[in-house]
């Protein structure tokens, strides 16, 4: 079995894939804060809890937003699986070039998505991916990350709103019945659903143009299955695009 782990701001993500496919997807809360020893424990229990043996794992490649945490993983999937993590930058072979004004400030996740979006669907494309932050990639017809656009993401939108009020609540991510809100829960669940969409919409129009024809649109991330579907675009959801963009990464590196 390969192992692809990603490693958000929220969450780690740990993909099982054996003999090419998918086999779980599991996750865990990121704390920068436990030692190499506590997410040894976790994870043991957790993967050992889907059927993975401490001899059954072959490899292992880490994408990571959290820096502190990438050697940590790494040293855990040494100790657990006596395996060699790879990492994902540009010093692997990804199969598509990135074309920025800094390409090593590209972070891991946001690769692995394109490098999924271009091997599996094809490109140009517009990525999305909703996670801690929301982002929008471009891929063009050769393949080439050229650009990105990140937004608050729509939990950190919702937190800001509410903690920075005296008198908004919290409220869960579900849609309300219609825009124009009468009640103060269902008014700012229209802001978050349907504001953000709208948002999406408004900045696929934006690549679309600049871009100078419409595009293919494909969603990931934990938060585009609430937003996604209240969008006016066609946009296809492929929620293992970043694990999908590992596994293919490391296929071309092993």
């Amino acid at each position: 079995m390969i192992l692809c782990i990603d490693i958000g701001n929220t969450d780690i993500a740990i993909g099982g894939y054996l003999d090419g496919k998918l086999q779980f997807v599991t996750r865990l809360s990121t704390d920068a804060t436990k030692t190499v020893q506590e997410y040894e424990s976790i994870i043991c229990q957790m993967l050992t809890l889907k059927g993975v043996r401490r001899n059954g794992v072959r490899g292992a490649i880490i994408s990571s937003v959290v820096p502190t945490l990438s050697s940590v993983m790494r040293s855990v999937m040494r100790e657990l699986y006596r395996v060699e993590a790879m990492h994902v930058s540009l010093k692997l072979d990804t199969g598509i070039r990135v074309v920025c004004d800094d390409p090593s400030s590209v972070g891991a996740d946001l690769i692995c998505a394109c490098v999924s979006a271009h091997f599996k669907h094809g490109s140009p494309s517009l990525i999305v991916d909703m996670g801690t932050a929301t982002k929008m990639m471009l891929v063009n017809e050769e393949g080439t990350f050229v650009g990105v656009s990140i937004m608050a993401g729509v939990m950190m939108s919702m937190r800001a709103l509410s903690s920075g009020t005296a008198q908004l609540p919290q409220f869960s991510l579900d849609a309300p019945d219609k825009a124009i809100g009468t009640n103060t829960i269902e008014c700012m669940k229209s802001g978050a659903v349907f504001g953000h969409a709208a948002m999406i919409d408004g900045m696929i129009d934006r690549f679309c143009e600049e871009f100078g024809r419409e595009l293919p649109v494909f969603a990931t991330g934990g938060y585009s299955h609430a937003i996604i579907p209240h969008c006016k675009h066609e946009i296809t959801l492929d929620p293992d695009m970043v694990l999908d963009g590992l596994y293919i990464i490391y296929n071309r590196n092993k």
